[in-house]
């Protein structure tokens, strides 16, 4: 659906800003792109032609609409979230004197935790012996998710210049367009050698993407995701391959060997440690005991 100038023109200004001056990343830009236009859709049905008419009323009506259309309380969370960036905006620039948004409460959803894969479902995803170009890179990209523990946005962003092979570290650019190095050796660095022995085959020009589809330009989320999901059946692996599964079993898998949260916050790129703490399926209990035997005023000293 096309939008009259009133709505679509400062959407076109948001988007500029935020991408220009706050490093908007492309993932979230294309899904506040989608939401903000549902939005606009929405008021152009109910003929509201101006964001400036838009007061409380109109988003708890957005936000009743998008339930309506039964979208999960996740989704709905981030049309508010979208709506309420955008009149930030408004008011930013002195199109509105407040944000309407700011009082509307998102659905309450479950947080619900990532399953991992154990080391044997691990291996047995990993023991790609294919020798084709395609599937050297996919075990590549696989033992580097695992291997370090990115995110699908951070695998698909990485450049020939962020990874010293040698040296056994990435540069990695996270959300917040937060840079942080990590390591990588094993396999993991022994596949991406692999790769890079054979990237030229799929060239077609100059490309500075480390992961390149058989075009010759640089994968896409989309892509990844239907070639790991294809991996796990190929085999035989019992439960469905994402991204976020090799991630989250990274984070799983040295948690449980180091028994250092703050590491693997580190290694996840998380600014906060609760996040990991969730990521990680830790229970208070355990942060307890951590606590108890490594903070220097919890511990009993002798004698006490």
């Amino acid at each position: 659906m096309s939008l009259p100038a009133t709505l679509e023109n400062p959407l076109v200004r948001f988007f500029d800003y935020m991408i220009r001056e706050r490093g908007l990343s492309r993932h979230t830009e294309s899904n506040y792109r989608q939401q903000l236009q549902a939005c606009a859709e929405f008021l152009v049905r109910s003929e509201v032609t101006h964001w400036q008419d838009v007061d409380s009323a109109w988003v708890r009506q957005i936000a009743s609409q998008a339930k309506r259309d039964k979208l999960k309380p996740g989704s709905i969370a981030l049309r508010l979230s979208a709506l309420r960036s955008f009149f930030d905006f408004m008011v930013r620039d002195g199109a509105m004197g407040a944000n309407p948004a700011k009082g509307v409460a998102a659905p309450k959803q479950g947080r619900t935790l990532p399953k991992n894969l154990d080391v044997d479902e691990i291996d047995q995803l990993l023991s790609v012996n294919d020798d084709d170009t395609l599937s050297i890179r996919d075990r590549a990209m696989m033992e580097l998710m695992y291997g370090a523990g990115l995110r699908l946005s951070e695998l698909i962003g990485l450049n020939l210049r962020d990874v010293a092979v040698r040296k056994g570290d990435i540069r990695v650019i996270g959300k917040g367009d937060k840079e942080r190095v990590v390591p990588f050796t094993g396999k993991a660095q022994e596949w991406l050698v692999n790769w890079l022995k054979v990237r030229n085959q799929l060239l077609k020009g100059p490309e500075e993407a480390l992961f390149i589809s058989k075009l010759g330009n640089r994968i896409s989320p989309r892509s990844v995701q239907k070639r790991m999901a294809e991996w796990g059946q190929k085999q035989a692996v019992s439960s469905h391959i994402n991204p976020h599964k090799l991630r989250h079993s990274f984070a799983t898998h040295m948690l449980e060997s180091s028994g250092d949260l703050r590491a693997v916050q580190e290694l996840l790129g998380h600014a906060d440690l609760s996040t990991t703490q969730v990521y990680t399926h830790l229970d208070f209990q355990h942060l307890a005991k951590v606590y108890d035997a490594a903070h220097p005023r919890a511990r009993k000293r002798k004698g006490e």
